[in-house]
């Protein structure tokens, strides 16, 4: 799954009134209530093709339930969602339902784009992840049906270019002010090649022509950079302050760019700064040794991948192994002309009969609790070992990143951090202009 991810998304503006002239138009005015007789079309939007295809088979079990609501899925892909999510709203064609993420959600609760999740939920809120249900919970209300939870960060790693490397994965340290510590920099040289068969540790290692990389550090919030900040001590905000410019953070993000730009054992920034699929669609083709990742990126490795491939633990810092959790939601549209049957589809999602279809595909880890045997028992059915991301949730963590206005402090710190990633600006200097532009943006 490629999209529970935190990282990327556009300005989020505040939410209009514009109403658009025949309801034909907008996907939340098709028809009516869903009452007695009433025929009912329900839109779902969400980024995630692999948690679409369960949610077909879960919609079809629903429709023979409830006959007279058919549930029609809408897949908006990542790089353009959250923009596209805000015009939408703002001019009335959202659809009924739309997946949200954390770091977006505030001002579309703040300014009543968002139904509440009431009473008519009270049965079922015992069961979903609490973690989530606080993460969404936003003046003493709350404002979605969890639907994923992300879990900790994991190595998804091909087996045999490990081995040929004879590189072990256990217990890998960085450091970035003592070498002598550092055993994750040495295994990811080693799984580094050239077209001569170097290694990227060899004087002699040509990193104009890599044919093979050891690593997949990158302009990656969820999977990389916040990792590696928590994992050095620092933070990325105090509230809705960002305070990423401590010198802990230089140096973890200097740490990162050196694997890029100075050791060469990431592919370069030009491929992954504005592609956040670049690097597992690398992975998946057997150019990438090692994968630092997350669950949502566990069915399209096992789909992808046509080499022996497993998990392990993701390398810890000076703080220890620091991984950030994060969940998403599906919102119900505010504006929606058919609210009882919309209030329906919410409720068959948050129940573990609805949510049961995502664990049993394997897409993504539900965040109704009652559902996750069946994501547990689908990988144990592939052999496949998903403990190090359960692992990781349950060690050290950093919240994932918020903010009313999130979307155009991300929207500023963007520009500024591809140019660090890229190597053009120096990382202190840049840091810092990036966290002065990105708190003046919270700010409105």
């Amino acid at each position: 799954m490629k999209k529970t991810k935190i990282l990327r998304g556009l300005t989020l503006g505040a939410v209009g009134v514009l109403a658009l002239a025949t309801a034909a138009c907008s996907p939340a005015a098709d028809s009516g209530s869903g009452s007695s007789g009433d025929k009912v079309t329900v839109t779902v939007r969400l980024w995630d093709d692999q948690v679409q295809k369960a949610y077909d088979a879960s919609f079809k079990e629903f429709e023979s339930q409830n006959p007279n609501i058919t549930v029609k899925t809408v897949l908006e892909p990542y790089a353009t969602y959250f923009n596209k999510l805000r015009t939408d709203v703002s001019a009335g064609n959202a659809d009924d339902i739309f997946w949200v993420s954390s770091s977006y959600f505030q001002p579309y609760a703040d300014n009543g784009s968002l139904l509440p999740i009431g009473s008519d939920f009270d049965s079922e809120k015992s069961g979903w992840v609490k973690a989530a249900v606080d993460q969404y919970t936003r003046k003493d209300q709350l404002w979605g049906v969890p639907q994923l939870t992300d879990g900790g960060l994991a190595v998804y790693y091909n087996q045999d270019m490990v081995t040929k490397a004879g590189v072990s994965l256990d217990n890998l340290q960085w450091n970035p002010t003592d070498p002598s510590k550092d055993t994750f920099l040495k295994a990811v040289q080693k799984l580094t090649l050239d077209s001569s068969g170097r290694t990227a540790d060899n004087p002699a290692f040509d990193p104009k022509h890599i044919v093979q990389y050891g690593y997949n550090a990158s302009q990656d919030l969820q999977a990389i950079y916040y990792n590696f900040i928590g994992q050095n001590g620092g933070a990325f905000q105090d509230g809705e302050n960002f305070v990423f410019d401590s010198p802990q953070s230089v140096q973890a993000f200097q740490y990162i760019v050196d694997l890029i730009n100075k050791y060469h054992v990431s592919p370069g920034a030009e491929n992954s700064n504005d592609n956040g699929d670049f690097m597992r669609d690398q992975f998946i083709q057997g150019k990438i040794a090692l994968f630092q990742s997350g669950t949502y990126n566990l069915k399209n490795v096992s789909d992808g991948a046509k080499f022996k491939w497993a998990v392990a633990p993701m390398p810890s810092g000076p703080a220890g192994a620091v991984s950030v959790v994060n969940n998403i939601i599906a919102a119900g549209n505010a504006k929606t002309t058919h609210k009882d049957a919309t209030t329906k589809v919410l409720q068959w999602l948050g129940s573990t009969e609805g949510a049961k279809f995502i664990g049993a595909e394997g897409a993504a880890v539900p965040a109704v609790t009652g559902a996750q045997d069946s994501y547990a028992s689908f990988w144990k059915a592939k052999n496949v070992d998903v403990s190090q991301f359960a692992k990781a949730a349950q060690g050290k963590t950093i919240s994932a990143p918020i903010g009313t206005n999130y979307g155009a402090a991300a929207n500023a710190w963007k520009p500024i951090f591809n140019e660090i990633f890229l190597g053009r600006t120096p990382v202190e200097a840049g840091l810092k202009q990036a966290q002065d532009a990105a708190n003046k943006a919270m700010k409105g």
